[in-house]
C-alpha cells in the first residue's frame, strides 16, 4: 500500500457580527485603492475609455463541498458594497454534501474575487470533497471550460514526489485560451514549508502580508504575515523564472503576496450551512491573496483582449513576465524581523501588487516563449480516478463575537483568530484514524 502525505486545508479566521452592522475590516474600496486596482483603464478599438474591470473573461474557483447560499451570500455582498450584478455559476461535483468551513472559504473567494474585478464572470467548481484526487478533478474540469482565464486554488497539500505528475494540469489545454493557475502558500509559517500546488512551476504561489493603511487610504506599512506559508520546494527544480531572484536550485514559494493577516482581514458575508440568515465576518488567510491575484489576471486578460492579444499562459507566460517586470511595480515588503534586511525577501516573494504597473506591464507584451522552469516539468497524462487521500471533516473555524461596531478605518485591529488548518493522514482506500488537527 503507498502511504500518502497529509492534507492541509486553509480556512479563514471569522469573526462573526450582527448582520446589520458591518465589521470593522477592510472594505472592497479600501483594498482597490492600496493596491491601485480602482484606477485602471484601457481603450477600446473605437477610443472609448474602458474601465479595467475584467469585463469579458472568466475566474474560475476551485473550492469543495456545495454551499447552497453562495449566490445569495454575494448578491448581498455585492449590494452592501455598491458593486455591479454578479455574474455567477456554479458548477456542484458534491450534490447535497455541504461543510461550515469550505462555506466560509467559498464566500471568501467569490466575493473578493468579484470586488476587485467586478466585471468578471466566476465560475465556482465545487469539488465532490476536499482530498487531493476530488480538488483535481474539480482544477480539471474548470481549465476545460471556455472563457475561463484564471483559476484561483485557496487551498494547499504537503509536498510529495507523486505531485509532479500532477504538474500539467495546471497548464492550459491545446486550443483553449491561455490560463493562470493561482494558489496559496499555505498558512504554516517558515515551519510549515513549501505546499502544493503553489510550489508547482506551472502555478502562482500566493503569500501572506500584514497591511496598515494611513489617514488617506495609502499604504502606511506591510510586513510579511508571520503565519504566511513560505520555503524552498523538495519536488520543483528552479525555475528558469527565479534564476534573479535566488540561487537555491528548487523553487521558492511564494511568487508574489497580499493581505493575509487577520488582525487586517476583510468583510466577507456568509451563512453557514442550514442557517436562515448570515452574518458579516472579518475574514483572512492566503486564502484572501489567491482570488485577489485572480482577479488582476483577468484585468490583465481583459486589458489584452482590448488590444487584440490572447490572456496569458501562467507557467510559461505570465510567471515570466512578472519576474521580468521592473521592482517599482511591486510594493516592497519588509520581513517583519528586526535586524533582516528587506532587500530580498523570500518570504514574500516579489511582494504585493502595484496594480497599475503590473497591469499596465503585462498587457503591453505581446508574447513570450519563456520556459516554465529550469528543467522541463513532467506533462505526462494523469488519470483521474478514485480518492487517494482522506480527510475528516474539518471543526468550525472558533468564533470571537463581538458587539457592533462603526464602519471601518484604517489602519484596522482586531483579534480575529489565524487560519486553521485541517490535518489527515490516509492511505489508498481508507482514512487512518490517526488523523487530526492543529
Amino acid at each position: 500500500m503507498i502511504s500518502r502525505p497529509r492534507g492541509r486545508r486553509l480556512r479563514p479566521g471569522v469573526e462573526p457580527l450582527d448582520d446589520r452592522c458591518l465589521p470593522s475590516g477592510f472594505t472592497p474600496a479600501q483594498i482597490a485603492s492600496a493596491y491601485g486596482l480602482d484606477s485602471i483603464a484601457f481603450s477600446s478599438p473605437s477610443g472609448a475609455t474602458v474601465a479595467g474591470d475584467g469585463s469579458g473573461q472568466t475566474i474560475a474557483i476551485v473550492g469543495a463541498f456545495h454551499t447552497p447560499t453562495l449566490p445569495a451570500d454575494l448578491d448581498v455582498f455585492s449590494r452592501s458594497y455598491g458593486l455591479p450584478e454578479p455574474k455567477l455559476q456554479v458548477v456542484n461535483l458534491a450534490g447535497s454534501k455541504t461543510n461550515a468551513a469550505w462555506a466560509s472559504e467559498s464566500a471568501l473567494d467569490v466575493e473578493w474575487a468579484h470586488a476587485l474585478a467586478p466585471g468578471a464572470s466566476l465560475l465556482m467548481v465545487e469539488a465532490k470533497s476536499d482530498t487531493q484526487s476530488d480538488l483535481m478533478d474539480a482544477v480539471n474540469l474548470a481549465r476545460n471550460i471556455p472563457g475561463v482565464v484564471a483559476v484561483s486554488m485557496s487551498w494547499a497539500l504537503p509536498e510529495s514526489a507523486g505531485q509532479k505528475t500532477l504538474d500539467s494540469i495546471f497548464t492550459t489545454p491545446a486550443g483553449h485560451v491561455g490560463i493562470t493557475f493561482v494558489a496559496a502558500s499555505g498558512d504554516g509559517g517558515a515551519s510549515g514549508g513549501a505546499v502544493y500546488p503553489a510550489s508547482s512551476a506551472n502555478v502562482l504561489g500566493v503569500g501572506g502580508t500584514t497591511l496598515t493603511l494611513d489617514a488617506s487610504g495609502g499604504i502606511q506599512n506591510e510586513t510579511t504575515w508571520a503565519d504566511s506559508g513560505t520555503g524552498l520546494s523538495t519536488i520543483t527544480a528552479k525555475p528558469a523564472y527565479q534564476r534573479t531572484l535566488q540561487k537555491t536550485g528548487v523553487k521558492s514559494v511564494p511568487d508574489v503576496s497580499f493581505l493575509s493577516d487577520p488582525d487586517t482581514g476583510v468583510q466577507v458575508y456568509s451563512t453557514p450551512p442550514g442557517a436562515s440568515t448570515g452574518s458579516w465576518q472579518v475574514v483572512a488567510g492566503t486564502s484572501m491573496g489567491t482570488p485577489a491575484w485572480a482577479a488582476i489576471v483577468a484585468i490583465v486578460a481583459q486589458g489584452r483582449a482590448l488590444e487584440g492579444k490572447p490572456s496569458l499562459d501562467g507557467g510559461s507566460q505570465t510567471l515570466p513576465l512578472l519576474y521580468a517586470l521592473p521592482s517599482s511595480s511591486f510594493n516592497p515588503v519588509a520581513s517583519g524581523r528586526p535586524g533582516k534586511s528587506t532587500a530580498v525577501n523570500l518570504a514574500a516573494g516579489l511582494g504585493t501588487p502595484r496594480g497599475e504597473a503590473v497591469v499596465r506591464g503585462l498587457v503591453s507584451v505581446a508574447s513570450t516563449t519563456a520556459s516554465a522552469a529550469a528543467s522541463p516539468a513532467t506533462h505526462q497524462p494523469t488519470r483521474m480516478g478514485p480518492a487517494v487521500l482522506s480527510a475528516r471533516a474539518p471543526r468550525r473555524p472558533t468564533l470571537v463575537r463581538r458587539q457592533p461596531t462603526p464602519p471601518p478605518r484604517p489602519p484596522v485591529n482586531h483579534p480575529a483568530r489565524s487560519l486553521r488548518r485541517l490535518a489527515a493522514t490516509a492511505r489508498v482506500g481508507r482514512v487512518d484514524s490517526s488523523s487530526s488537527f492543529w
